[in-house]
């Protein structure tokens, strides 16, 4: 049986929308987190164009591989066991790196190896995307983001929404410069980021 996310059915439109927009050319794409594989599998069918890596723990890989080997898509590959506080990906000169729904899971000790893995990893001029929930100034967007906040926490104390300033600054510190932020559906945000040339 396929593992099912509800949220990647209701998101899935709009974060293609942008995606399309920001990698228009053929491509390397590595996804963090590919949790269920619907997003690989929705995303490399409207992005021909780009080769999609996907990746996560390897609990994950068996549901991962279940709707790759449904999709049977030439440009969506196998997961990678990905452990984002390794130094060493295995990859290098991306065209991009995509991550859903990862920052308010994760502790901030991740979040930060990530950013400096997706600097690493990426090409000179590369994209890096996150989607998700963030507070700004400190403050919640919505009252439904701060009862997600809440039940994030009571199930792991590391883990919250994560403040945008304080994201974009740990950004800056490994080279990758804000190039825009895309309000999307159920307060969530679009953020995304160039590696310098």
């Amino acid at each position: 049986m396929l593992p099912h996310s509800e949220a990647c059915v209701r998101n899935q439109a709009a974060i293609l929308d942008q995606l399309a927009q920001i990698f228009t050319a053929p491509g390397q794409l590595l996804e963090i987190g590919s949790g269920t594989g619907q997003h690989a599998v929705y995303f490399g069918a409207h992005l021909p164009h780009l080769v999609w890596h996907t990746s996560d723990l390897p609990a994950h890989h068996a549901g991962i591989r279940a709707w790759l080997d449904q999709a049977a898509l030439p440009n969506v590959q196998p997961p990678l066991a990905l452990n984002v506080e390794s130094t060493d990906w295995g990859m290098a000169g991306l065209d991009g790196v995509f991550s859903a729904n990862t920052l308010h899971i994760i502790g901030w000790p991740q979040v930060q190896a990530l950013f400096a893995g997706a600097a690493r990893v990426l090409r000179p001029g590369g994209r890096l995307v996150v989607y998700g929930p963030f507070n700004y100034s400190g403050q919640f967007t919505a009252a439904s983001n701060r009862q997600f906040d809440q039940s994030l926490r009571q199930r792991d104390p590391a883990s919250g929404i994560r403040d945008f300033e304080a994201v974009d600054t740990l950004a800056q510190q490994h080279g990758l410069h804000l190039l825009a932020d895309h309000a999307m559906p159920a307060n969530n945000r679009l953020l995304l980021w160039k590696r310098a040339d």
